[in-house]
């Protein structure tokens, strides 16, 4: 394995399942479609989190010392925040979450279960949330207590290091299932995930093209976070590997009214496929890029004998924080 140098522990379910989606891809005429499940990974509901944290909180405990508290931040409803505090409470960890903005009027979705997972949670309000984490960590250390400090989306070389062990996962079942894929898509936000997938896929000679469909950053920008990520990976791992914003697929085609603003192209693509394959997406990552992938279907990006993989990077709970309205203009009978 690529990451058999790297200090790991066993907290994800693995290995994702790996399905092929029937009745949609009979539906649409084609391409085939596949879906990776890492919305089954475990750790409070699933996401691709928990890989990263598999990397990234070995690290933490092999500090010196050992770390006695998890600090992360991101959004209200941050499927990382909320992977992070269950895989404290699995190891026994205290842990520390700085969320965007000030409390809402009401707790759902990943909220709720930062609380019951125990985290304590600090509103970042005006200041930048890792700016307002570095002063958490150093007020803690003051204390006495050992934190370790986990950036946004876990996307530092270590967490994208989860994804470069992701794709061999895959491969081995590709070969399993005697399959190929010629596209995996995926939804790309802070970076990890995406560039751990084309570090994997550069050293191990795999073929198909990687695309990321931005849910937040415009191209120009998301291949330059990818780029010097995907590097940095590739040192960590002794790969000797390069890469320039060119070696990324992204899309921003999708990118509607902003970040975790739900349209109608999140909401028809997560009642298509939660009605024709019995699968749920979120609504500000899977339901963009999967919307993303259904739209370049129908546009004829890809050719109907091929064999597209998505990679569902989870963020279920993230329907119990959204009004994802019953009625819409995918009625129970019809793919949108």
């Amino acid at each position: 394995m690529l990451t058999r140098a790297l200090p790991r522990v066993s907290i994800a379910h693995l290995p994702t399942p790996l399905e092929i989606l029937p009745r949609l891809t009979v539906r649409l005429g084609g391409p085939e479609l596949w879906i990776k499940r890492d919305d089954q990974t475990g750790l409070a509901t699933g996401g691709n989190k928990a890989r990263k944290l598999e990397f990234l909180v070995a690290d933490a405990l092999a500090q010196e010392g050992g770390c006695d508290t998890l600090i992360t931040c991101g959004a209200a409803q941050s499927n990382h925040a909320r992977q992070t505090a269950a895989a404290a409470a699995k190891l026994g960890l205290d842990c520390w979450l700085v969320l965007r903005g000030s409390p809402p009027s009401q707790w759902s979705g990943n909220l709720l279960l930062d609380h019951l997972l125990g985290a304590h949670l600090v509103w970042a309000g005006d200041t930048p949330p890792g700016d307002r984490m570095i002063a958490v960590a150093t007020q803690l250390e003051g204390e006495g207590r050992r934190p370790y400090t986990i950036p946004y989306g876990g996307s530092s070389p270590l967490g994208a290091a989860g994804y470069v062990a992701a794709l061999e996962e895959l491969l081995t079942q590709c070969a399993a299932y005697h399959v190929q894929f010629d596209y995996i898509v995926l939804a790309s936000s802070s970076g990890g995930t995406q560039a751990g997938l084309v570090v994997a896929a550069r050293a191990l000679g795999y073929s198909g093209r990687i695309i990321g469909v931005s849910v937040d950053l415009r191209s120009d920008a998301l291949r330059r976070v990818l780029s010097a990520l995907a590097t940095a990976t590739a040192g960590l791992l002794g790969l000797g590997m390069e890469f320039a914003p060119q070696d990324f697929i992204v899309n921003d085609d999708y990118l509607g009214s902003g970040y975790g603003v739900v349209g109608e192209l999140e909401r028809a693509a997560i009642h298509t496929l939660a009605r024709t394959e019995g699968i749920l997406l979120d609504p500000v990552y899977t339901g963009r890029a999967f919307g993303g992938l259904l739209d370049m279907i129908r546009r004829g990006t890809f050719n109907r004998g091929e064999r597209i993989l998505f990679w569902h990077t989870g963020g279920t709970a993230g329907l119990f924080g959204y009004a994802i309205p019953e009625e819409s203009e995918c009625g129970p009978r019809r793919v949108c």
